[in-house]
């Protein structure tokens, strides 16, 4: 892999977890695939007047040790597949200062014009240039508590969210300082939201709920692990949203937890995810372990058959 990015998790980016906030991985990541489209000929993909960039068509996370304030970081990468209009990509992101891997990502993603979306075929110099650069996944990089596919359920929609019963997490409206030079939701905010709404969850993390109903002494929030993300549709400044969640399945120490990100005025999908998320003791800094008296409510919760 070659070194595409180089900064540090900013105390700006951190969040009440005390580690960088899960928007910011995604931020850093998608300026390392930046650098490294530009590493193998495809200039500028990020510039307004460019004439084909790469939009993400699916995205796989995983979180594997915390980047708190301060934190030196790096990036590096390579291409893992080509196609006639898409390619794919693994990036991982390595504490500076030994090396050890902070996350990693995974993407899938898709030639297009930047003005209408189209998708269209690579420049003739360029399956060479990423046969060059390409690389092989790690192992740790690999899906290890959710499925590793980018289709996904075309079942998400509000009406089909109220059948189900999925929770109402998050309510709003995308900001102009959310989107990309070509008008589009910039891809940071596909975990950005759901991070600003996930604290409502309370049927997945009641542990958190009584934190912040003052039933308990215990500081607790709850952390993002792994995750799988599949854009269906980019918003644009001013489009609105609403986030209805689900719990899929849970085990001694990790939940699994559906999103839909829906258009409030169509119900369309924006965007689904699968995420795998654990309560944690942000004094101890450590997962907690299932209590039993907090499984009767999860099994009550759980809804079976639940996809992003």
């Amino acid at each position: 892999m070659i070194e595409i990015w180089r900064g540090n998790a900013n105390a700006w980016e951190c969040d009440e977890l005390g580690h960088m906030n899960v928007k910011f991985y995604l931020s850093k990541a998608n300026e390392a695939l930046g650098g490294l489209a530009a590493q193998t000929g495809l200039k500028n993909i990020h510039r307004a007047d460019a004439n084909a960039t790469l939009l993400p068509k699916a995205l796989h996370v995983r979180f594997l040790a915390e980047a708190r304030p301060g934190a030196p970081l790096m990036i590096e990468g390579g291409w893992t597949g080509i196609s006639d209009t898409g390619c794919s990509v693994v990036l991982v992101m390595r504490h500076g200062g030994t090396g050890k891997p902070a996350a990693s990502f995974r993407i899938d993603l898709e030639h297009i014009s930047p003005r209408d979306g189209r998708a269209f075929t690579w420049p003739s110099y360029f399956p060479a240039q990423l046969e060059a650069r390409s690389v092989t996944v790690p192992d740790f990089a690999g899906p290890r508590g959710v499925a590793d596919t980018s289709s996904g359920t075309t079942a998400a929609s509000l009406e089909r969210a109220d059948e189900l019963g999925l929770a109402h997490v998050g309510l709003g409206r995308f900001t102009p300082d959310e989107v990309d030079v070509f008008g589009r939701m910039r891809t940071e905010v596909l975990l950005g939201r759901i991070s600003n709404s996930v604290v409502n969850f309370k049927q997945a993390f009641p542990e958190e709920w009584a934190f912040h109903q003052g039933q308990t002494d215990a500081s607790i929030g709850s952390a993002l692990l792994e995750c799988r993300i599949l854009p269906r549709r980019w918003p644009r400044a001013g489009d609105g949203y609403v986030v209805r969640s689900g719990l899929k399945s849970f085990g001694p120490k990790v939940r699994n937890i559906v999103h839909w990100v829906l258009d409030p005025v169509t119900g369309r999908p924006w965007w689904t995810m699968e995420g795998v998320a654990a309560p944690m003791d942000l004094d101890a800094r450590k997962i907690l372990d299932l209590s039993p008296a907090v499984r009767p409510g999860l099994d009550a919760a759980c809804i079976a058959g639940l996809e992003a």
